[in-house]
């Protein structure tokens, strides 16, 4: 695919043109959102020498520390897509409400989710971070938009996808119709098809999870992770590889590539909270992704793509990778609440 050369506008354009799977709106909005992320992926790039890496004393609106790189990538991705002409309005992980498209712009009729840094406190010791996001449409007949229109099931997103920076940037994308992987060329600035069709093998050996908090977990997870650790002479009859990097894009894009599952379930530090990651900017895209490329993607019992949001920033347990293992997984929780 790379010989071939195929930039992301014209894979976009072949998607809308020969397959029909997307209008022409939801093309030129992923092109300005992968635009907005090769800002984003310069700035990273030059954070050390200009100033940009550090804290800024302030909290998010989920009462995370700030870094500098956090508040610059949001203010990218906002600025980058408000004036096209594509968007009702965004929502982003470190602003309170939503951002609505200014008057002087014309609206167009889809809603922009994202986590503009996901991983930001990797940034300082240089392991892969990334950009996480999410399209829904506007419902039909809005007026004013209001936080509640982006409170749909993650089933009804009509893109997803997630940027890496790190030794290459990569842009991970679907439209509903499989998923695809874009390198960005540096010499033309511009990002390249590499990889189409992106299937997660059904079996894995490897598993992503911070084993720190083993103590607090619910009896399902402690029991699935109690087995791999087992290895060969334990139930699974084969012994597993543990992976964390403490960046879910990274951990996803693994899994995306060679298998096994990324966990962040609920435990018992804060047993009122369902989970740990956003729905809407980080569970609900990863979930689409993951499952358009044979996956499953769970929280506890339940499919992510099913749950339906309740506020903007609500939380979720994740359990997502090759089928076999969240299956079982999600077989675990179904017999230790009473329904197998």
């Amino acid at each position: 695919m790379a010989q071939k050369h195929i930039t992301l506008s014209r894979w976009l354009i072949e998607q809308e043109r020969s397959h029909g799977h997307i209008p022409a709106s939801l093309r030129l909005l992923i092109e300005q959102v992968a635009r907005a992320c090769k800002r984003i992926s310069r700035t990273v790039n030059r954070a050390a020498n200009s100033g940009a890496l550090g804290t800024l004393g302030s909290e998010n609106v989920q009462g995370e520390v700030q870094k500098q790189l956090d508040v610059i990538a949001n203010e990218v991705l906002l600025e980058a897509n408000e004036w096209g002409g594509h968007l009702a309005a965004m929502a982003s992980e470190e602003l309170e409400t939503i951002h609505t498209i200014p008057h002087r712009y014309p609206r167009g009729e889809y809603l922009l989710m994202f986590d503009p840094l996901d991983g930001s406190s990797n940034i300082e010791v240089n392991i892969t971070i990334g950009t996480i996001f999410s399209v829904l449409h506007l419902p039909d007949g809005v007026g004013t938009v209001r936080a509640e229109h982006f409170l749909q099931p993650g089933r009804q997103q009509v893109a997803a996808g997630y940027c890496t920076y790190g030794p290459q940037t990569t842009l991970v994308l679907t439209l509903g119709h499989g998923v695809a992987m874009f390198t960005l060329d540096v010499e033309d600035s511009g990002f390249v098809l590499i990889k189409e069709d992106v299937t997660i093998p059904r079996e894995a050996r490897e598993f992503a999870i911070n084993m720190s908090n083993m103590r607090h977990w619910d009896a399902p997870v402690r029991r699935y992770i109690d087995e791999c650790l087992a290895g060969r002479d334990g139930p699974r009859g084969k012994d597993f590889n543990m992976r964390w990097v403490a960046s879910m894009v990274a951990d996803v894009h693994r899994v995306l590539e060679r298998g096994g599952v990324f966990l962040y379930p609920w435990d018992r530090r804060e047993p009122d909270r369902p989970g740990k990651l956003r729905l809407l900017y980080e569970a609900n895209p990863m979930a689409l992704l993951v499952e358009q490329a044979g996956g499953q993607a769970l929280a506890g019992a339940e499919r992510i793509l099913d749950i339906v949001p309740t506020s903007l920033h609500q939380r979720a347990a994740v359990m997502l990778g090759s089928s076999d293992e969240v299956e079982r997984l999600g077989r675990y929780h179904r017999e230790a609440n009473g329904v197998e």
